[in-house]
């Protein structure tokens, strides 16, 4: 077997194996909601089938697209074997166009993710970005998560706002306003880390706010938080 397809075999298990957090962390229900990994070196990547119930999903299921979120049906490996590939009982999720735009735009992104989970959502509901009084806040996002603009699928005008919002932003999520959070990885599994820590902060500072309004962190304790988590711990 070819590097490549050993590659795309490997991104595949990953991906499908990542759902199981999603439902696992109750991020997601019925079939919405969805995790990608890019395949390294390649304009290429793995997303989750539409419509296809979690509990059903194989490494097999998972559809391979190029980076404007067209199913590769040939594949050229770099012994210069001409691959068919593909699963024509599989098209690939909804939100293809958003990774794929993603992928294009931000080339230090191997995984992006999408839910709908109940907090993070509600936030995004209200176009009101998760402000950063939590230490874990700093540690894992950077400051606050921010808004996204409003974006209908059907195109890449959801990507285009993920990018927009985060390109100038610590934060590995962003809340696309009336629609949910979307979070970043330098792999997949980084990307399902961030949208399990999304939705925890976003449920976290809810219930604070139910209490009082939550006291506010200095920028440079921020800085210093997310510099140490991100450069020493657990290094």
């Amino acid at each position: 077997m070819s590097a490549l397809l050993e590659t795309i075999a490997r991104i595949r298990k990953e991906v499908c194996e990542l759902h199981a957090e999603l439902t696992r962390y109750e991020l997601v229900v019925w079939t919405a909601g969805n995790v990608s990994g890019r395949i390294p070196g390649h304009d290429l990547m793995v997303i989750k089938p539409s419509g296809v119930s979690y509990d059903q999903l194989t490494p097999e299921a998972m559809v391979v697209t190029d980076l404007y979120g067209t199913p590769a049906t040939t594949i050229h490996s770099e012994d210069g074997q001409t691959i068919t590939w593909g699963n024509p009982d599989f098209s690939p999720s909804s939100d293809t166009a958003a990774h794929a735009y993603v992928y294009r735009h931000m080339p230090e992104v191997g995984g992006v993710v999408h839910t709908h989970s109940t907090y993070a959502t509600a936030w995004a509901a209200r176009g009101e970005a998760i402000p950063c009084v939590l230490t874990m806040m700093g540690d894992e996002f950077g400051g606050p998560i921010p808004v996204g603009p409003f974006a209908l699928i059907g195109d890449d005008s959801i990507g285009q706002g993920i990018v927009e919002t985060l390109k100038n932003s610590n934060s590995p999520a962003v809340l696309m306003q009336n629609h949910g959070p979307f979070t970043i990885g330098k792999d997949a599994r980084e990307a399902v880390k961030a949208a399990v820590m999304c939705e925890e902060v976003a449920r976290t500072v809810h219930v604070s706010r139910q209490l009082g309004e939550p006291l506010p962190m200095d920028q440079a304790k921020i800085e210093s938080l997310y510099d140490r988590y991100q450069n020493v711990y657990g290094r």
